[in-house]
């Protein structure tokens, strides 16, 4: 079927719920996604975090292709050999006890929502009434189900579908003062992405980051973390709170778990895992033996590269901040979670597509911010090829309307 033929029949039949870009992706290999014409894309989008070892890795590979043979799918009604191994795996990187396997970021949010409420119930019940509220951060995004969207602190995510799940405060991000006016007796948990990814790559402060560790544990509430998209080996280290020395009572993550399969787990400690029960939560596809084979290999590959993604990190950082001082803009982030925040949203709009055209895929979150979550195995000729396109497009754009300004006075 042709691009055209597609983007007709997908008008026809989907819900209207995306912007696609014209063009149709066939295979990929390495960095590089490859289109129905042949042409090639260096990819520093990584399917919005998800493609962190690039495309077609053999290991990955492998175990897919062994385990498709043996065992898809099972309920969880029964035992399959991955997901205790799995569930080992993550406990020792990140500090925590017990895992909860589902299919997607936004389910995990959703199951560590569940689990705060649950914990705040037992509370309640042994005598601290009144202790549900959930204090969530501005500008925060979480995903597109309804408790997500709840705890999502940007309105025009909300607004369709409100109203929404009750008990929810926003609270200015990074602003500490704010942070401890809102909070009292009546908080069960506080929600947070360590950096917040579709708000535009911003990390939260050591110092928000520290009272909302002591406000939690002072009154028995939950510190509850999303890292579905800054997770997993993207800053450089298993965890992106360890770059903070703390450890959350809940965490989430999904995107790269499984190598592109869907993947989401949610990780807690005991104390909290004891408010959960057989029939309270579940999932019929998360876990399955597939998906966890493949996780306890991307695991492997990742630890193997952290090191790496740290020296990557700081170079293309590097590189990001002389185009800054030459263009302007600012540049955040940690490791290969990075973004150039420039001072136009059609500006910004303008270098993705500029960039598209010319094989290097990367997108825009929070209007101004160009995105890069590229693969964890990238070298410096690809950082470079990126900045050097960043900065002919950004010459291009920034004279183009003085050309054609100068060019209308002249006639």
């Amino acid at each position: 079927m042709s691009l055209a033929s597609l983007m007709r029949a997908e008008a026809e039949l989907l819900l209207p719920t995306y912007e696609r870009n014209p063009v149709l992706l066939t295979r990929g290999r390495g960095l590089y996604l490859y289109d129905s014409r042949g042409r090639r894309y260096l990819d520093f989008l990584s399917g919005i975090g998800v493609n962190a070892l690039g495309y077609r890795h053999p290991a990955i590979e492998k175990v897919l292709s062994q385990q498709a043979k043996k065992l898809i799918h099972v309920s969880n009604l029964f035992f399959h050999p991955y997901q205790a191994e799995l569930a080992k795996r993550l406990t020792r990187m990140s500090a925590l006890a017990r895992v909860f396997f589902c299919n997607s970021g936004t389910e995990a949010w959703e199951g560590a929502l569940k689990l705060a409420r649950a914990y705040a119930h037992r509370q309640n019940r042994n005598g601290h009434k009144g202790k549900w509220r959930m204090l969530a951060l501005d500008n925060s995004f979480h995903g597109r189900t309804f408790g997500s969207l709840a705890t999502t602190g940007q309105r025009k995510y909300r607004t369709p579908f409100a109203p929404l799940l009750p008990g929810i405060n926003f609270v200015a991000f990074n602003d500490c003062l704010d942070l401890q006016r809102q909070f009292n007796g009546s908080v069960c948990a506080i929600c947070l992405e360590t950096i917040q990814g579709e708000g535009g790559i911003r990390p939260v402060s050591r110092e928000f980051l520290r009272i909302a560790r002591q406000l939690t544990k002072k009154h028995d509430a939950l510190l509850v973390i999303d890292e579905i998209q800054c997770g997993l080996g993207r800053t450089g280290r298993p965890f992106a709170y360890q770059h903070y020395g703390i450890r959350p009572d809940i965490v989430t993550v999904a995107k790269p778990l499984a190598g592109g399969l869907p993947l989401g787990a949610i990780l807690t400690t005991n104390k909290v895992a004891r408010c959960m029960q057989p029939g309270l939560h579940g999932s019929t596809f998360g876990g399955g033996p597939l998906s966890c084979a493949v996780a306890l290999e991307f695991l492997q590959q990742t630890e193997k590269l952290l090191g790496h993604i740290r020296l990557m990190g700081e170079y293309f950082r590097a590189q990001l901040e002389e185009l800054a001082n030459k263009h302007g803009g600012q540049v955040r982030g940690m490791g290969l979670m990075l973004a150039w925040a420039l001072d136009s949203p059609d500006l910004a709009k303008a270098v993705v597509r500029r960039l598209l055209a010319r094989g290097i895929l990367i997108n825009r979150t929070n209007e101004t911010a160009l995105r890069f979550l590229p693969p964890y195995v990238i070298e410096k000729r690809h950082v470079d090829q990126v900045t050097e396109e960043l900065d002919r497009a950004l010459g291009e754009l920034v004279r183009a309307p003085r050309s054609a300004k100068g060019a209308r006075s002249r006639t």
